[in-house]
């Protein structure tokens, strides 16, 4: 059940027929993993702690740097050398301290992170590596936990969920295969501010909607923007067949 304060702090959401008191409430009993708490990770954060998810973990193991706060929302030039994990939650729960954010000032991987999407209704990938992506994916695949994943470099950027609960969904790795890749950073090809605002605000929307069931997730699609020249290209997603990660067995 919501409190009146909360009735009165989410009374733009619940105006909306389709949503209502019930989307909030679903909203409310969400349990999201936010891995990555920089670009994407900022807006991401600040879009669905202050929407009213009820239950949010945020990891990263970097500190804050001087060349981050020009993209980087969440912080300010006083937090320089803090956590950006418990930065950013604090920043969250300044905004609304009607949500419960954790932070976790480390890098996530094996049983851990198995451990910590499997405790999650939903995972949002705001990483800025294959390695991690791929860890990520498979986890979210074995504990059938949709996964939202954006991504943004330079001024292109791209976004889909992936939800091994519906059948017709592919997973990353359909996507992507794991050998070939090679991760190109934003300190090596640059990134325009912006941009990883609109992918993590689209990312905390395609969030909304899985937790809520209100309105159609980007599975089976991909979207892809290019930010110069304001162009959203949509690109339909088959499930591979042979993927090592999805396939049934």
């Amino acid at each position: 059940m919501l409190s009146d304060d909360e009735l009165l702090r989410y009374s733009r959401q619940i105006l909306m027929p389709r949503f209502d008191v019930a989307g909030q409430e679903k909203l409310k009993s969400g349990r999201v993993l936010v891995l990555g708490a920089g670009g994407l990770g900022c807006p991401v954060a600040l879009y669905l702690g202050a929407a009213g998810v009820g239950q949010m973990t945020l990891v990263d193991d970097d500190d804050i740097e001087l060349a981050n706060l020009q993209r980087q929302i969440g912080f300010e030039q006083s937090e320089l050398g803090d956590s950006k994990a418990e930065a950013l939650a604090a920043r969250v729960r300044r905004i609304n301290p009607l949500v419960s954010v954790t932070a976790l000032n480390q890098r996530l991987d094996g049983d851990a992170l198995d451990r910590a999407v499997e405790e999650a209704s939903l995972v949002v990938d705001c990483s800025d590596n294959f390695a991690t992506r791929f860890a990520l994916n498979r986890a979210c695949v074995a504990a059938g936990v949709p996964l939202v994943s954006g991504a943004a470099i330079r001024g292109e950027g791209q976004l889909s969920v992936y939800d091994s609960r519906d059948e017709s969904s592919p997973c990353y790795h359909c996507l992507y295969p794991e050998q070939g890749n090679e991760d190109l950073t934003c300190s090596e090809a640059g990134v325009i501010a912006p941009l990883v605002g609109m992918i993590g605000a689209a990312q905390a929307m395609e969030a909304i909607k899985v937790i809520s069931g209100v309105g159609r997730p980007l599975i089976g699609r991909l979207l892809i923007l290019d930010a110069w020249d304001m162009q959203w290209r949509e690109m339909k997603l088959a499930r591979d067949p042979e993927c090592p990660v999805c396939r049934p067995s």
